[in-house]
This record gives structure tokens, C-alpha cells and sequence, in this order.
């Protein structure tokens, strides 16, 4: 019976499971194995096959490691899947200890031990950090041939993904693949190279403008690319993927070839400088060309920064696809302040409401990740997802915080509005007012060429830092256009990177407050920085933002003594815009919702 993977894998995973995989360890000599979560293309989230972590563990969270030794296992997770991995592990059988602890860790496994690593799952800079940390411990890092899980799973491993491969019209992408291929190129030889290898399922499907569905909640193509610097490219995806129309869309500039000849076509590029991401791409492949005698130029992706400047028709498209989510998310907002209040349904409910909502739209292709609904104590937990035993119901006098986006054709969406349930208290007013005030510092900011997110993350939480309180996540991350919700270079956060807000770049607004035990509070919409313009009377042109996200705010929530008078002016215009903007698609047509729109004019109501 093949296993599928889904927040309700249980702990006796790793009872199951762990003796297999030492069996298969010892078979290769083998004291330890590295577990990472990513799989081949370093994705955030895997289609079944490539869930070795769950497999072994039982953990199903998108971010995560495990190391497993001959008496001893361990599981690395970050802030937000501590509790997640409490439910999910076995504590007998491995500890539980948080991500930037993994390296540490190593260093402490017994001296002589040799610990396994498949140079497939791992890129080469994070390698690097492993294996300085197990050689501290006197012991040595071993690539494998053939993964031990993979032979200890056997032939209950689901089989890879096989969803067709389809063409992303030029109306939603603004650019056609042949314009993107000698762009790339150009790129190419600007960084000293003759030919890049991408690895990244996503810059695939940005660069030859077709989209899959391998992976959940994004519609991505698993495969590679070698491109060359004449724009010329040999594509790699499954034949049983491939659509008919697929290489005409494609083009005789492009060749498609199976999975299989990969290595060789690698092999053929001795002698050639070959640009390759090692964020992205794994170690195999720097072994690979190092073998085949090629040049590692090392480089960013080339597809990363053009994909995540967003082009005139994309942001349109996500400009529309805000707007019809919009309208599903009102509609679930006054499900919530009339129908949910009254019946105080559970987190579930809550769920498939929203998403039902959002499916009657006639456009939804998935939704962006899985929705995040927590009532009470479960909305102070960021990543919470109301599986199992800890769903709760709604409770008067509580907070209910919910989180969730879509994938349409022209746009990804993604967007958090916390609720009183009940009028809210005091408290819960106040500290919702906190977090708005920074997201609308976030929002009106203006700031000059060349500022980074990591300059600007304070922004939006100095008024929460002025009263004594902070949130330990970023506050804004990439988006794609109908690709990842989780879309890099692009970050607001007071750590990683230093790359530049660029104009057309789409990234989430999200401050929020989490007080354990009690409730949480978020606050998140998406918004693409514009291009620089002069301020009135300023001497340097500055970029800012255009929000994106269209749904209102509860006022009950908002306490207006808190709020300057340019803050309540700000909401004000905000509101006006949802109204005007959604209200339409509310009046007539698919969406249409009398009481959601009558619902909807007195929650924008001017403060």
C-alpha cells in the first residue's frame, strides 16, 4: 500500500520506519545518514515521493532536517513547527532541537563514525558547514549512491508526480519564452559564462512560460534546463509529461530530452564555464561538472531577479486576481461576523469555508498554501494548521486569525485579517492597533534606489517595539506570479539578505503579535514596490508601494485613539478602495452577495 503524506502522518512513523532505514545504513556501512527535508530541486514544498524527513520521522512541516545514527535520532525544526513536531515525532525516538542547531549537533557524533549524505538533497554551501562540523567530531562525511531511504521504502514509495506540463499564455506572463531565452542569455555572458544549468523548478517555469502541477500548492514543472548564451536551451522533463502542444510552444530553439540524459549532457560540458546558483542547485551537480572538467562560474540564477521583477501585464494580472479574491475574502468575512458568531464553527470549518469561497470565484487553479486558521491559543502559533486533536472551535471573547491565498492564471494571492469573536476586549484592541500601525508604516514608506528589506524591516515594527513587544518572523516575502507563494531573492526581515527592493518585485506586508496561550494577531497583504518618483519639494526620485490585497480590516479591532490622524486617513483610503474596487464583483456576476456587499459599505465606513 503506497503511504501519502498530510498533516495527520503520526509518530509511529519513526517506530516503523527507523529500522528499515538502519538496516539499509549498514548494508552501506554506515553510522549516520543527514536527513534534509528538501528534495532534488531544493523545493519548500514536495510532492510525496521526495517526503524522506516525513517518511522517516513522521514530520510533515515544509522546513526541517533529521540525523539519524545507529542508537540515536534527532529532528531539527525552526519556531514555527515546534509544536507541529511535538504531535507529529515520537519523543523516545528523536529528539527535537531547533534548526540552527543542526551543525552543533554533529559536531558531538562519535569519533570514526561515518554519516552518509546523499549530494542530491544538499547544496554545496550548506554542505560545506556539515561536513566541517562532522570532521570536528573526528568523524567523515560519505556521499551515497542510492539514498538509504529510498531502498528502505521500497516499493510503498509513491511514484514521482507525473502532471502534464502546459504552455503559460503570453496574455498572463507579458513576455514571450524566445524574448526571456535572449535576455537570459545576455545575462549568461555577462557573468563570465558560456552556458547556465538551472535547476530550479521555478525559473523553468518563468523562462519557458509553462507551469505543472508536481508539487502542491504551486504549479511547478520538476525538471532542468542547460542554456546556452545564444538562447538555444535542452530542456529535461518526464516524457509522460510532456503535452502534445508543449514542443510547439516551445520552439525548435528548444530540445526536450528525458531525465535520464541529464548526466551526459553535463558530462558534454568539459571544457565549457558553466554557471550554476549553489543556492539552488545541489552538490551533485557541482560534482558533476567538476568531474567533466567544466568552469564553475558560481552566480545567482540567472532567471531569479527578472522573475521577480514583475512585468506591466503581470502585475496587472495580480492587480485582478486581488481584486476577484477580494471579493471571496469579503464574502468570508461577513460569513464570519454574521453566520460563524452565531454557530461558532471549528477551525476546519473555518477552512473549508474560506476555500469554498474561494473556489466559487469560477478561476481558482489551487490554492497558494495550505490555510492557517487558529481560534484562541492556536492563532498565536504563525504556521498553525487546524489538523488532529488541537482543532478548536470558535470561542466568544477570542481572537480568530486566518491566513490563506490563491493561485489563479494572472496572479498568486496571499493575505491574513485577524477577527474578534465577539466584540474584542481592551487589550486585544490595542495590541491590534500596535500591529496596524506598523503595517501602515510598512505601507506609505518612501525609500531611495538601492534599500534592501533588511533595512526596512524595523519599520514596521517600532510601534511595537516602543511599547516592549516584537514578533519573531520577517515581515514581508517574495510572491510570485502564479508560482510560489515563497518567492526569493526579495525579503523583508532583519536577517539573510541584503538584495535590493527592486520595482515590479511583489512582497507581503505582515507585522503581527503573538502572546502564547492566549491569541494572535497578523495583519498581511501584498504589495509591488513602484517605480522611483520624485517626492513633492524632495530632491532624490523614491520608490514606494502599491497594495495589492483588497479586504477590509475589522474595525471592531481598531482602536482609533491609537491612530494619528495621516493613519486614520490612510485606512480611510484603504477601505474606499476595497469598496470601490471589490464591490462591483459583489453587485453582479459570479460573486454576487447582496448582504456581503451591504456587509461590506458599513465595514468601510470612514473611521
Amino acid at each position: 500500500m503506497r503511504q501519502t503524506f498530510n498533516e495527520t502522518t503520526d509518530p509511529s512513523f519513526g517506530a516503523k520506519h527507523l529500522p528499515l532505514l538502519r538496516a539499509e545504513m549498514a548494508k552501506q556501512g554506515l553510522d549516520g545518514l543527514l536527513v534534509p527535508h528538501e528534495d532534488e530541486h531544493q523545493n519548500e514544498y514536495l510532492p510525496d515521493a521526495n517526503e524522506r524527513l516525513a517518511w522517516v520521522s513522521g514530520f510533515t512541516g515544509s522546513a526541517g532536517a533529521g540525523v539519524v545514527l545507529k542508537d540515536k535520532a534527532a529532528v531539527f525544526v525552526d519556531g514555527r513547527y515546534t509544536v507541529q513536531a511535538k504531535a507529529q515525532t515520537d519523543e523516545a525516538l528523536f529528539e527535537r532541537q531547533p534548526l540552527n542547531t543542526l551543525a552543533d549537533w554533529l559536531t558531538a557524533v562519535p569519533s570514526g563514525s561515518v554519516i552518509g549524505y546523499d549530494p542530491r538533497l544538499h547544496s554545496p554551501d550548506a554542505l560545506a558547514t556539515l561536513r566541517a562540523a562532522v570532521e570536528k567530531a573526528g568523524a567523515t562525511l560519505r556521499a551515497v549512491e542510492a539514498n538509504p531511504i529510498d531502498l528502505a521504502w521500497g516499493a510503498a514509495r509513491p511514484a514521482q508526480p507525473q502532471a502534464p506540463v502546459v504552455p503559460h499564455e503570453d496574455r498572463y506572463s507579458g513576455e514571450d519564452a524566445a524574448s526571456k531565452r535572449a535576455r537570459i542569455g545576455k545575462a549568461i555572458l555577462d557573468a563570465g559564462a558560456e552556458v547556465a544549468v538551472l535547476t530550479a523548478p521555478s525559473s523553468l517555469a518563468w523562462l519557458f512560460n509553462i507551469r505543472g502541477g508536481d508539487v502542491i500548492r504551486t504549479p511547478l514543472p520538476l525538471g532542468q534546463a542547460v542554456v546556452k548564451a545564444d538562447g538555444t536551451a535542452r530542456i529535461f522533463l518526464d516524457p509522460a509529461k510532456v503535452t502534445n502542444q508543449l514542443p510547439g510552444w516551445l520552439g525548435d530553439a528548444v530540445t526536450l530530452e528525458a531525465p535520464e540524459a541529464l548526466p551526459g549532457a553535463l558530462d558534454a560540458l568539459s571544457g565549457r564555464k558553466v554557471m550554476i546558483d549553489p543556492a539552488v542547485s545541489s552538490a551533485w551537480y557541482f560534482d558533476r561538472l567538476e568531474a567533466a572538467g567544466a568552469a564553475i562560474v558560481r552566480g545567482m540564477d540567472p532567471c531569479a531577479l527578472p522573475r521577480a521583477q514583475k512585468n506591466a501585464v503581470e502585475i496587472e494580472g495580480s492587480r485582478q486576481a486581488h481584486i476577484r479574491d477580494g471579493a471571496a475574502l469579503t464574502r468570508f468575512l461577513h460569513w464570519v461576523d454574521t453566520v460563524a458568531q452565531k454557530t461558532l464553527p471549528d477551525e476546519r470549518a473555518v477552512v473549508e469555508a474560506l476555500e469554498g469561497f474561494r473556489e466559487a470565484t469560477g478561476m481558482l487553479k489551487d490554492l497558494s498554501f495550505d490555510t492557517i486558521a487558529g481560534v484562541g491559543p492556536n492563532g498565536a502559533l504563525p504556521h498553525y494548521k487546524p489538523v488532529g486533536a488541537k482543532i478548536r472551535p470558535m470561542e466568544a471573547g477570542s481572537l480568530l486569525l486566518v491566513d490563506g491565498g490563491g493561485q489563479y492564471l494572472d496572479g498568486t494571492t496571499d493575505v491574513t485579517r485577524t477577527m474578534a469573536i465577539g466584540e474584542g476586549t481592551a487589550d486585544q484592541r490595542r495590541m491590534f492597533t500596535l500591529v496596524l500601525k506598523g503595517h501602515i508604516a510598512m505601507a506609505v514608506i518612501r525609500f531611495p534606489a538601492g534599500t534592501s528589506g533588511r533595512q526596512l524591516d524595523a519599520i514596521a515594527r517600532q510601534p511595537l517595539w516602543n511599547a516592549g513587544f516584537d514578533f519573531d518572523h520577517g515581515t514581508g516575502h517574495g510572491v510570485g506570479s502564479y508560482l510560489g507563494v515563497h518567492e526569493g531573492p526579495q525579503r523583508i526581515a532583519g536577517w539573510g539578505t541584503d538584495q535590493p527592493l527592486l520595482t515590479g518585485m511583489i512582497l507581503s506586508n505582515e507585522p503581527g503579535y503573538y502572546r502564547e496561550g492566549e491569541w494572535g494577531i497578523r495583519i498581511e497583504t501584498l504589495q509591488v514596490v513602484t517605480p522611483p518618483a520624485q517626492v513633492p519639494g524632495g530632491e532624490r526620485p523614491m520608490h514606494g508601494f502599491e497594495q495589492l490585497t483588497l479586504a477590509p480590516l475589522d474595525r471592531r479591532l481598531i482602536d482609533v485613539a491609537l491612530l494619528t490622524a495621516d493613519e486614520r486617513a490612510y485606512v480611510d483610503a484603504y477601505h474606499a478602495e476595497v469598496l470601490a474596487k471589490v464591490g462591483p464583483l459583489l453587485a453582479d456576476g459570479v460573486q454576487k452577495d447582496e448582504a456581503a456587499l451591504e456587509w461590506l459599505k458599513a465595514q468601510t465606513a470612514p473611521l
